[in-house]
């Protein structure tokens, strides 16, 4: 488990190249609810958004845990390399908030994301990092 505080530049590198990442939820239920999703990562603020829509099980899954948030974990992997972050996941709908998630968003994936008036940011205030990157 890497520091979060102190990730090392390599750690850091791997969060910033194009990578297809998975989200990870639990349901009411408790069951995981696992699906791909664009990252970004933010390692001066410690946290990490996905931009999605308002109706998507991911966010009825983190709103469903109440306004503390819920624990999540997001992942990629490429050969040999992965990094998994770990936190507390809220939902955000302020225009300022989705707007600066879609900027980061278009700079990692070098592509603006398609319009979506329903558009939210899920955010994650990481709290443990692990990997081998």
């Amino acid at each position: 488990m890497a520091d979060v505080r102190n990730l090392t530049p390599g750690y850091l590198a791997f969060w910033r190249e194009r990578h297809v990442c998975t989200l990870t939820t639990l349901r009411p239920d408790g069951t995981p609810h696992v699906v791909p999703v664009g990252v970004t990562y933010d390692p001066e603020a410690g946290v990490a958004r996905v931009i999605t829509g308002k109706g998507t099980r991911k966010v009825a899954n983190i709103l469903a845990a109440g306004p503390e948030g819920a624990r999540v974990a997001v992942c990629q992997m490429h050969k040999a390399r992965w990094a998994t972050l770990e936190g507390v996941a809220t939902v955000r709908s302020e225009p300022e908030a989705v707007a600066d998630a879609e900027s980061r968003y278009a700079e990692r994936y070098e592509r603006t994301p398609r319009v979506n008036p329903e558009r939210i940011v899920i955010e994650i205030a990481v709290d443990r990092a692990l990997g081998n990157a």
